[in-house]
């Protein structure tokens, strides 16, 4: 297995550039300002992934080893791609061994060594296709899935949460023991029954804001891990008759 890239402080272009297209509304502008000056996003550009939100997953697997003994991951919500693009490294997927299974209902551009599924995951078929496409049980789901906005905070809060849950209920259903599971959440909103549940079958369960998040942002991080394994099903009761 490759060794995991780690979150180093390495950046490629002047802070503080401005955007001079008159046409752009005062709120688009300061916008793209913000975007052109993000230390994450050059950072992104100078080493090749597709987005900032790779250094979010590499900050957090810097602290937690999540990615340490991964052989195969299972990446939801994935566009545009840069966690799979850590996954195809660390799980050494290729072509002929994929190992990285990624899934979402907006268009990827293919990444060496990963599977994509242009699909929601909330059809039905989604979960078989993720586990046949990665070709075994995953050590590691990752999921930084989040509704498309509708402009209601509260209404936002929840539909992204719905997410979350449906994903940590894949998890738990799906993940080899000892395995891990980490989901974009939101500040303060982590619903008492997902919590109960993850840590009924995960050894652990926090909240993680790492630096690479915008600190306006209420978005975090809920890693639970070292799955503790499924229990055996119990063999069906007999008829007396």
């Amino acid at each position: 297995m490759s060794k995991a890239p780690t979150s180093t402080n390495r950046t490629g272009r002047k802070i503080g550039q401005k955007v001079k297209k008159a046409k752009l509304k005062p709120s688009s502008r300061r916008w793209i300002e913000r975007h052109i000056n993000d230390p994450y996003v050059q950072r992104a550009k100078l080493e090749g992934y597709r987005a900032r939100a790779a250094f979010k997953l590499l900050e957090i697997n810097d602290k937690h080893q999540i990615l340490k003994d991964a052989r195969r991951i299972i990446d939801l919500g994935a566009a545009p791609g840069s966690w799979s693009q850590i996954a195809a490294k660390v799980t050494d997927s290729t072509e002929d061994d994929i190992r990285v299974a990624a899934i979402d209902f907006l268009e990827i551009e293919a990444i060496p060594g990963v599977k994509i599924l242009h699909l929601d995951f909330l059809d039905p078929s989604a979960p078989d296709l993720l586990i046949e496409s990665v070709g075994g049980t995953p050590d590691l789901v990752l999921s930084d899935m989040a509704a498309p906005t509708t402009g209601h905070q509260k209404t936002d809060h929840i539909r992204t949460m719905h997410l979350c849950e449906v994903a940590a209920d894949f998890a738990v259903q799906v993940l080899a023991e000892g395995g891990h599971f980490l989901a974009k959440t939101f500040q303060g909103g982590t619903e008492k029954t997902l919590l109960d549940m993850l840590k009924q079958n995960f050894k652990q369960v926090i909240h993680i804001k790492p630096a690479s998040s915008r600190s306006e942002s209420v978005e975090m991080f809920l890693l639970a891990k070292h799955f503790k394994g499924r229990k055996p099903a119990e063999p069906a009761a007999q008829d007396d008759h």
